[in-house]
C-alpha cells in the first residue's frame, strides 16, 4: 500500500519496523523508520495522518474486520541508533 497506492511524497523513503494492537484490536501502534533520519519524522507522521482514512478503509477492507482499528503513528529510532553503532564499530576497528 505504501507504494502503489498513498502517493503523499512525505511517505517516500519510509519503511514500516512493527505494529503492536490493543487486545481488542481497536487501537494500533504503527513504528516506522525514515530513510532521511529523525529529519523527516514529523514529515512522514504528517502524511500518515492526513492517508489515515485511506489506511484504515483499505485495512477493513481487506482483513474483513467489524471494527477497523484506530492507528497512530511513531518514528522508530532503533534502524537509526544501529547504523550509528555500526559506524562507530567500523571506525573503531579501522583505529585497530
Amino acid at each position: 500500500m505504501l507504494i502503489r497506492d498513498l502517493k503523499d511524497p512525505r511517505l517516500r523513503g519510509v519503511t514500516l519496523t512493527a505494529v503492536t494492537m490493543a487486545d481488542d484490536l481497536r487501537h494500533g501502534r504503527v513504528f516506522f523508520s525514515h530513510i532521511e533520519g529523525k529529519a523527516r519524522a514529523a514529515a512522514a507522521i504528517a502524511g500518515f495522518r492526513s492517508a489515515s482514512g485511506f489506511i484504515r478503509r483499505e485495512i477493513g477492507r481487506s482483513l474483513g474486520l467489524r471494527y477497523t482499528p484506530e492507528l497512530d503513528f511513531e518514528f522508530d529510532p532503533g534502524p537509526e541508533r544501529a547504523a550509528r553503532i555500526g559506524e562507530l564499530l567500523r571506525e573503531a576497528r579501522s583505529k585497530d
